[in-house]
């Protein structure tokens, strides 16, 4: 995450300068006079100067109009109810209609639409439950035949009670199957299901005012971009805390997507990561306590508040806990009961690390080099260790070991610092321009980071292995070196296409009492003058993956910003052409060759056949749910159980057969060939 001081102090100005003109800030007088000052409650005096705050800041929206009005209503409406469970077509226009000049309300310190628009949506869930109590009552059966799409992107809101009265049923044989799933008998179940709803409207009736305020902020950045949010005081208090790696639980970033909790991306080092078990875009269906075969409890977490089933997987160190995972597989979707055990991260499993392949090819052995770099971790968060030092000191001892060409694999790399992929990217030439930030003023206050040193440590070939999972920073790296022509990209069609930069300001400035605001604020650009936005880094060879679908990516986010282009900014003094830290720029030509002499592999590979397989059913049946997949599954015996991480040693062999590492490695040595 890229910030600057003037940012945050025009944006400091500009918040207090509200708060004093509102007469709502009276912090200092109040301690002067010895009086204790309990933390501000966010109310509706506040709203308007936030709002101001994100539209002086963000990179692309700066005034109140009529779409952005629009867009917040489809924000506010999808925070209601992102499952499309609890409102009719008729609530929704009732919604829009409360919802229309809100803008100018609020300016008004009037926000009154809110607490209507909340009462209404509470009739609606208590309506709801107590159809579920009724349907579950003594003539309930369960029907395992039962099937519908839930994905709320792929219908509409019901039209009448009747209408989403019959949803509803095959919702709740859905909840049904996922307790039966775990071995736990339908009477046990209804009362687990029958426990939810009420939870729901516990939930639902206790929502206090700061919170609705709260989730109005929050549907209002998401209207301006998909990075932009407002985080309450708690859920402030969380970010830092992930910010600083100081959880201890499973190590995966988690996410609230109609009404699932979603596994966003796996911290390395973690043991969701180490398990292989667990896989970005998974959803948690239910969490339980205990150790694989435990008989207690599953708790059904569909539905419920991402901070509370956040509190539900974090523990202590040592402790295990229980996930049954919804997966989207060629035959719809696949239950997996999980067990892991909590622990904090392994700063050795975090760190880069490379492994060594001896080959032969045409009679000639050769040397590789496969250096795993999961994350950009900086000096800052880590008492002096960086990624970018520790791959200075590797790449010395694959040239001491006399490696002729190295794999770098970025494939499960989701970004992190910004100065350790400029120094990073700046390993494999002399010096230049790596990254250029621009602002919301184009041409204006550009910064453009590069690189200085000017040694080159690494010169022989290089394969960068990227996936659509593959963001940010690692975006920055990947795409500059294929700018620069220094190296070949391999993997997945595109990377997931995060070109935006956002800063985070405590609300008010410097305490965070009320919570914080996550605003985007510029856009990144690498050498060649493309932002990595949407686009991300096009495969120069690709190959199959699991990743490869729609649903992952920049673009498929609501509101992405679009990509953007400026004039390329290469620096000459890069290329090296003659001399010890001489390096071959990647040719036209070379990449149709090893594209298709890839080709040729993949085609007659079995594991790649099947992901191949995989992906082209999942086209067609992914968004498709079967209630009777649990029983399914459970006949399988398809539960996995991992309280035991594999040691150091299998796990390094493992990662080596990974069918990506295995034909990164087969291009790189076909690379070889060609550069010799």
């Amino acid at each position: 995450m890229f910030k600057t001081s003037t940012k945050r102090t025009l944006a400091a100005v500009l918040f207090t300068t509200f708060f004093i003109s509102s007469s709502t800030w009276n912090q200092n007088k109040a301690i002067a006079q010895g009086v204790s000052q309990a933390p501000p409650a966010l109310d509706c005096r506040f709203v308007y100067p936030i709002q101001m705050l994100y539209l002086s800041q963000h990179i692309k929206t700066n005034q109140f109009d009529a779409e952005l009005e629009k867009r917040v209503i489809d924000q506010y409406i999808k925070h209601l109810d992102p499952t499309k469970i609890y409102l009719l077509q008729s609530d929704v226009a009732t919604i829009e209609t409360k919802l229309k000049n809100h803008f100018e309300k609020i300016k008004n310190r009037d926000c009154g639409f809110l607490d209507e628009i909340q009462k209404m949506f509470v009739d609606r869930v208590k309506s709801r439950a107590e159809f579920a109590k009724t349907f579950l009552g003594k003539k309930y059966k369960f029907d395992k035949k039962v099937e519908f799409v839930f994905d709320p992107q792929k219908k509409l809101f019901p039209k009448t009670d009747t209408e989403a009265d019959a949803f509803l049923a095959n919702y709740i044989h859905f909840q049904i199957s996922n307790y039966l799933a775990t071995d736990i008998k339908i009477p046990e179940a209804k009362t687990n299901v029958i426990k939810t709803w009420d939870r729901a409207i516990k939930r639902s009736t206790e929502v206090k005012k700061d919170e609705v305020i709260s989730n109005y902020l929050d549907a209002f950045g998401g209207a301006l971009d998909p990075h932009s949010s407002f985080f309450s005081r708690d859920g402030n208090e969380d970010f830092r805390i992930q910010m600083g790696l100081s959880l201890e639980g499973i190590g995966a970033t988690l996410s609230s997507q109609d009404g699932f909790t979603v596994v966003e991306a796996l911290v390395p080092g973690g043991a969701a990561a180490k398990s292989g078990l667990i896989q970005p875009k998974d959803k948690i269906l239910a969490v339980g306590q205990g150790p694989a075969g435990s008989k207690g409890p599953m708790e059904n977490v569909i539905e419920m508040d991402l901070r509370d089933v956040v509190k539900k997987i974090r523990g202590k160190k040592g402790t295990p806990v229980r996930l049954l995972i919804l997966r989207q597989k060629s035959e719809g979707k696949s239950r997996l009961e999980v067990s892991l055990i909590r622990e904090k991260i392994n700063l050795k499993d975090e760190a880069a690390q490379i492994h060594y392949i001896d080959r032969e090819a045409d009679g000639v052995k050769r040397k590789i080099a496969v250096l795993n770099l999961p994350a950009f971790y900086a000096d800052a968060r880590r008492g002096g260790r960086s990624s970018a030092a520790d791959m200075k000191k590797l790449l010395a001892e694959a040239k001491t070991k006399k490696a002729e060409g190295l794999v770098l694999d970025f494939s499960t790399n989701g970004g992190g610092s910004l100065d350790d992929a400029v120094k990073i990217a700046g390993l494999f030439f002399k010096t230049g321009n790596v990254v250029k930030q621009s602002s919301r003023e184009e041409g204006k206050n550009e910064i453009v980071l590069k690189d200085v040193d000017a040694q080159v440590d690494w010169s022989g070939p290089l394969v960068i292995l990227t996936s659509r999972i593959s963001a940010s920073a690692s975006e920055i790296v990947a795409g500059t070196l294929k700018d620069y022509k220094r190296a070949l990209i391999v993997g997945g069609d595109h990377t997931f296409g995060k070109g935006s930069v956002q800063s985070v300001l405590d609300i008010p400035p410097q305490s965070g009492e009320m919570g914080a605001v996550k605003i985007t604020i510029g856009m990144f650009f690498i050498a060649g003058g493309n932002s990595t936005q949407h686009r991300g880094v096009e495969g120069d060879v690709i190959l199959p993956s699991p990743y490869n679908i729609d649903e992952i990516g920049e673009k498929s986010l609501d509101y992405s910003l679009p990509p953007k282009q400026i004039p390329a900014f290469l620096s000459a003094d890069a290329y090296v052409r003659e001399g010890a830290d001489a390096w071959k720029e990647i040719k036209p030509e070379w990449i149709k060759v090893l594209a298709q002499k890839s080709k040729e592999r993949v085609d007659k590979n079995e594991e790649f056949k099947k992901i191949i397989t995989d992906l082209e059913k999942t086209k067609t049946k992914g968004k498709l749910i079967r209630v009777g997949d649990a029983d399914k599954e459970k006949e399988k015996k398809e539960k996995i159980k991992a309280s035991k991480m594999a040691d150091e040693t299998e796990r390094e062999k493992e990662y080596l057969k990974r069918p990506e590492i295995v034909e990164a490695s087969n291009i790189l040595m076909d690379l070889i060939k060609i550069e010799n």
